[in-house]
């Protein structure tokens, strides 16, 4: 249930749009339903034709994240990320809604089998990941997230919430992690 005009893909945004016009940015309206969402996401990484790419996502964002940073061995910037979702996700079985534009769509057994088929168990380099956690994650524990991504560069903030509130203030991290 994401959405591209969240506060953070805008922050990023702006800041790339104003900062680097050199780089191309995509912030994708992710379907909602997992069996849809992947092969979208593997079209729009084909159809990138980059030889270099950089993937950030929050939440399941930032599971995709990771499944597609350690497929193509690339960095991954992940932000109060999902580790492995399916079994959380189990509780969202049937009818939901998307919080951002009112998308109503089922959930099915399917799209959890989708999702746990990218779940993985370790990262291969663990260099490749910024993880930013917030500790009052009301969501997810941060904890599982620092284990996750251990030997990572990790930036954890005490308070915030799932939203990730000090996004703005990690830019600079964001920018000399990711060498721009």
């Amino acid at each position: 249930m994401s959405s591209a005009d969240s506060t953070k893909a805008q922050i990023f945004k702006e800041y790339i749009v104003k900062n680097h016009k050199n780089i191309k940015l995509y912030i994708p309206n992710i379907a909602d339903k997992f069996t849809e969402a992947i092969p979208q996401l593997n079209k729009l990484i084909e159809e990138s034709n980059s030889n270099e790419m950089v993937f950030m996502g929050s939440s399941l964002g930032g599971f995709f994240a990771t499944h597609y940073a350690e497929c193509f061995k690339s960095k991954a910037v992940v932000i109060n990320p999902a580790i492995k979702p399916s079994d959380g996700l189990k509780m969202y079985l049937g009818d939901n809604e998307n919080y951002a534009n009112g998308n109503k769509f089922e959930l099915t057994k399917d799209d959890i089998d989708a999702i746990k088929a990218l779940e993985v168990d370790s990262i291969k380099n663990p260099k490749n990941y910024l993880l930013l956690c917030e500790s009052d994650d009301e969501v997810l524990n941060y904890l599982d997230a620092v284990r996750f991504y251990k030997a990572s560069y990790q930036d954890i903030s005490f308070g915030g919430d799932h939203s990730y509130s000090r996004f703005k203030e990690k830019l600079e991290i964001i920018k000399k992690f990711i060498k721009i």
